[in-house]
């Protein structure tokens, strides 16, 4: 028999484990999409530099093979783990997300180097604010690109694209392995 205390303290201990599983799935799940996302984004800047004519075939061609990415990514995660994570209402929340995003941008009428800032600290809010649910990592990864995307802003002059490409793009795929780790 085991008395109150004793019961209570296994309850923590399962509860602790339970923890530790959910943010194992989340983090293996972010991890894929963060390292897709990354290579998407860093070709999206690649490309803008190379041919800066092309900025909104490019961004939306990035968003729209991203969003089918992570519903695919979702599915093969959902065949082994049977748990949506990637359902309707998150594609209505990202949808959402985007069009206040482009409404900002047309108050705003942003250069395009302006632009280029605004988007990536724009989604690392998000990462952060998550973060704070779900873990450190994500807020650790929208600071730091944060940080690097506004010294290439103020700092990078004509390279800008491509440092994006390195911070935004890298930075994603970074983030993405060091949370296959965690």
């Amino acid at each position: 028999m085991i008395d109150s205390k004793q019961a209570s303290e296994a309850l923590d201990e399962i509860n602790e484990i339970a923890r530790c599983v959910r943010q194992s799935t989340i983090y293996n799940l972010t991890s894929l999409m963060l390292i897709m996302w990354g290579v998407l984004v860093f070709a999206g800047n690649i490309t803008l530099f190379l041919w800066p004519r092309t900025a909104g075939y490019v961004w939306f061609a990035v968003d729209a093979i991203g969003i089918a990415g992570s519903f695919a990514i979702s599915a093969l995660d959902y065949t082994r783990t049977r748990i949506r994570t990637f359902d309707i209402r998150m594609l209505v929340a990202f949808l959402l997300f985007l069009a206040f995003g482009i409404f900002c941008s047309w108050l705003g009428h942003f250069t395009s180097r302006q632009m280029g800032t605004f988007w990536p600290i724009y989604f690392m809010l998000v990462y952060a604010i998550a973060g704070l649910w779900v873990g450190y990592a994500f807020v650790a990864i929208g600071l730091g690109i944060t940080a690097l995307t506004l010294i290439g802003y103020f700092f990078v002059g004509g390279w800008f694209e491509p440092w994006m490409a390195v911070v935004n793009g890298g930075g994603l795929i970074l983030g993405g392995l060091w949370m296959r780790r965690s």
